[in-house]
């Protein structure tokens, strides 16, 4: 029973937050305001109480532009986690814009929506990529392509790295700064979330979004470590595919750490 009041509570105030925004959204977009971007943000922090996740911030952003921030991908909250850290633009898959409700939200935070599977539109996504990157928006892909269990960091696919080197041209400096990210999810209800009992905050691909949705609400409760790795610098001699090396890397060091209790 504290469960579903816990769930109605939830959907009630995130009815009561989301719906006086969407206009304001809308608006901000058709003007092309700045506060399109900010409003985002507003919103995620305040999502983030009202489901009861706090966020543990190691290390620190990258303030330098343009900017291309790369992080394992665990759950749908992870761009709430990252939304609520700073004013980002995220990637996702094409299919995305079709979902009930997550597929809105998408649209009103401008997502880049992507077809990995048709290589030949491959340059097109990442040239839209870079302009938007080169407009001073920091961009967020998780080049996973898809979630994981939370306990480890999958195959990173290197083809959407290639944003990084179109956006060189849209530098003044003719240099591109890509940033690694780790999410880690790390307590519930206070309690470390062992390797057992972390799926409980992943939502994997083979996983019911409805039971899992409403198992996230019910429990409420959760921390999540945000890392910020070492910024590499993206130049016209580097290479893609040794780019995506450095950073999986980076994210897999930074994601074993934090899932282990380390502070590096």
């Amino acid at each position: 029973m504290m469960g579903r009041l816990r769930i109605g509570w939830v959907v009630l105030a995130t009815c009561m937050l989301t719906l006086p925004l969407l206009p304001l959204q809308l608006a901000f977009i058709s003007l092309k305001l700045p506060a399109r971007n900010r409003l985002p943000r507003l919103w995620h922090r305040a999502m983030l109480k009202i489901i009861g996740i706090r966020i543990h911030v190691h290390g620190e952003l990258e303030r330098r532009t343009p900017l291309l921030l790369v992080s394992n991908h665990v759950s749908w909250k992870d761009v709430m986690v990252l939304g609520a850290a700073t004013d980002v633009t995220f990637v996702a898959k094409a299919e995305v814009r079709g979902w009930p409700l997550f597929g809105t939200l998408a649209r009103l935070q401008r997502t880049i929506f992507v077809e990995r599977e048709q290589r030949r539109k491959s340059a097109d996504q990442a040239d839209d990529m870079a302009r938007r990157m080169g407009a001073g928006e920091t961009v967020v892909l998780f080049p996973e392509g898809t979630t994981s269990d939370g306990n480890r960091v999958l195959d990173i696919k290197s083809s959407l790295f290639g944003a990084a080197i179109s956006a060189i041209s849209h530098s003044p400096n003719g240099l591109v700064h890509v940033q690694p990210v780790a999410l880690a999810y790390t307590r519930i209800h206070g309690l470390p979330m062992g390797h057992y009992h972390r799926p409980i905050a992943a939502w994997p691909g083979d996983v019911a979004l409805l039971p899992h949705l409403s198992a996230i609400l019910r429990e409420g409760a959760l921390d999540v470590d945000i890392c910020f790795g070492e910024t590499i610098i993206v130049s016209s001699t580097t290479n893609r595919k040794q780019l995506s090396q450095q950073a999986e890397l980076q994210i897999r060091t930074m994601l074993a750490n934090r899932l282990r209790g380390r502070s590096a």
